[in-house]
C-alpha cells in the first residue's frame, strides 16, 4: 500500500471509531433511562425485583441518567425513588459515599466542587475520541519501536 492509502484508511478508521463512540454513548444513555423507568414502573405496579441491582450498578444508572452532577444525598434519594432496597445498609448514605469514591477512583465519575464548597459527582463518558496528527502518530510509533537485538560476537581463541 502507498502512504496515501494508509492515510485514507487511518482517516476512515478514526471516523468510524468516533461514530461508534457517539452511538455507544447514545445507547448507554437510553439504557440508563429505560432502567430507571423499569425500576420506577415495577415499584408503582407493586412488583418486587427477582434480580436486585447491586448498589454500584444502581449508582451508575442514576448518575448516567441524571445529566448533571449530583450530591450523594441526591443519589441516595433517587435510588430509593426507583425502588433500590437500601434497608440492608446500616447507614445508606455512607454506603453511597463509598460507592461514589470507588467510582471516582476508577475514573467513572468525577467529583465537581459546587459553589457552596460541597462536592457532587458527575458521570464521565467512557469513550473519548482519539486523534493523532501524522507527526504525532509517527513520533508515537517511533518511540514504541523495538530495537533489533544485538548479535553477540564470538571471542577469538
Amino acid at each position: 500500500m502507498a502512504p496515501e492509502q494508509y492515510r485514507e484508511a487511518l482517516n476512515a478508521a478514526i471516523r468510524e471509531y468516533e461514530a461508534l463512540g457517539a452511538q455507544r454513548r447514545e445507547i448507554d444513555e437510553r439504557l440508563a433511562q429505560l432502567a430507571q423507568t423499569i425500576g420506577t414502573l415495577n415499584r408503582l405496579c407493586g412488583f418486587v425485583s427477582t434480580v436486585p441491582w447491586g448498589l454500584t450498578d444502581a449508582c451508575r444508572v442514576v448518575l448516567k441518567n441524571a445529566g448533571r452532577a449530583m450530591m450523594p444525598t441526591e443519589v441516595r434519594d433517587r435510588l430509593e425513588a426507583i425502588g433500590v432496597d437500601l434497608t440492608k445498609y446500616t447507614n445508606s448514605l455512607a454506603a453511597v459515599h463509598t460507592v461514589l469514591k470507588r467510582l471516582n477512583q476508577s475514573q467513572e465519575v468525577l467529583f465537581v466542587e459546587r459553589p457552596s464548597g460541597k462536592f457532587a459527582c458527575e458521570w464521565r463518558p467512557s469513550i473519548r475520541p482519539v486523534l493523532f496528527s501524522e507527526g504525532a502518530l509517527a513520533a508515537h510509533l517511533a518511540s514504541h519501536a523495538t530495537p533489533e537485538p544485538r548479535r553477540k560476537r564470538r571471542k577469538k581463541a
